[in-house]
């Protein structure tokens, strides 16, 4: 199910805001996710994009959340938002609004009371604008 590998893409996306993660740890976070090949194939190439495009995407956040310091930003939210926006910008299968919707639910299991509300508008300002 891509919302599992999704998930594990985010852990490993989370976990590289601290330090660059080794595709090791990312395989062994896969299979403790019991993905199956095709997911973590997709969670790979999820991560993957997410690296390459990290500044791009940052600069996105940062151009729509004007007035709040990157720095301010929770970690996990931020994680979240690379993932939904490598998705938007980069996986055209993906609908956006399932990108949207798939990082306001994990917000929801993973970050603060408030953050799927953020998360949710932050993404949702740059799909429509």
């Amino acid at each position: 199910m891509r919302s599992d590998a999704r998930e594990a893409a985010f852990k490993a996306v989370f976990a590289s805001l601290f330090q660059e993660q080794e595709e090791r740890f990312r395989t062994g976070l896969y299979r403790n996710a019991k993905l199956s090949e095709e997911e973590s194939a997709f969670a790979e190439r999820l991560y993957c994009t997410v690296s390459e495009h990290r500044e791009t995407l940052l600069a996105v956040i940062a151009e729509k959340v004007q007035g709040f310091a990157q720095e301010r930003i929770y970690p996990v939210d931020k994680a979240l938002m690379l993932v939904a926006l490598a998705e938007i910008n980069y996986f055209d299968e993906i609908p956006p609004v399932v990108s949207v919707s798939e990082a306001a639910t994990l917000a929801r299991k993973y970050s603060t009371e408030k953050s799927a509300d953020f998360v949710n508008g932050v993404l949702g300002g740059i799909i429509n604008s």
